[in-house]
């Protein structure tokens, strides 16, 4: 593998934008990083774009889910699939959000292990479900949401952010997308 973020031949756009760049000097800023998925899409701005677009509205925009609980999903999800990139930079999100680094190794290798409340259990029980079986999931699933205080609304952010991480497991393993290396150490 290269300094590059994917095994694709795929060089970042040559300038970036403005917009762009200074949304990779904040990212600089405040991460200390630019994270890879963003230089893996950089590659065509109209699609990074979108990826932003997409991501900031699931796991940033007001919703009955916590920043914490989004980022559990992004993690059971994973995996689920497997997605090493996405396991090791929300892994390292948990750990942080959280304040429990046990909590994120937990996620990343079998959530049914650590100690989570009933709400919790139930969006991870329903994530799982969807990541395993979508088209399988009945209205006693999304009841089983509702029963520990899930708002429909809600439901739709649990199913958006799974779907959103099932999309972007895929893309990141087939394109062997590596994280940055920084991610390993954080919130240890």
């Amino acid at each position: 593998m290269t300094d590059q973020p994917t095994a694709l031949d795929l060089p970042m756009a040559d300038p970036l934008p403005d917009a762009t760049q200074k949304y990779f000097d904040v990212c600089q800023d405040k991460l200390g990083m630019v994270p890879n998925v963003l230089q893996a899409y950089a590659f065509d701005v109209d699609k990074l774009n979108a990826f932003t677009a997409l991501y900031n509205d699931v796991m940033l925009a007001d919703s009955g889910l916590s920043k914490l609980e989004r980022e559990m999903i992004a993690v059971v999800v994973s995996s689920i699939n497997k997605c090493y990139y996405c396991l090791t930079a929300h892994g390292a999100a948990v750990r942080q959000l959280s304040g429990d680094p046990k909590l994120g190794e937990m996620l990343v290798m079998n959530w049914r292990v650590a100690d989570l409340d009933a709400r919790q259990h139930a969006m991870l029980d329903f994530a799982e479900a969807m990541t395993m079986a979508s088209a399988k999931i009945e209205e006693k699933d999304r009841d089983a949401l509702r029963q520990v205080g899930f708002s429909d609304r809600d439901i739709w952010d649990i199913a958006a952010v799974a779907g959103f991480y099932n999309m972007s497991n895929r893309i990141a393993s087939a394109t062997d997308m590596r994280p940055n290396d920084e991610y390993h150490a954080q919130a240890r």
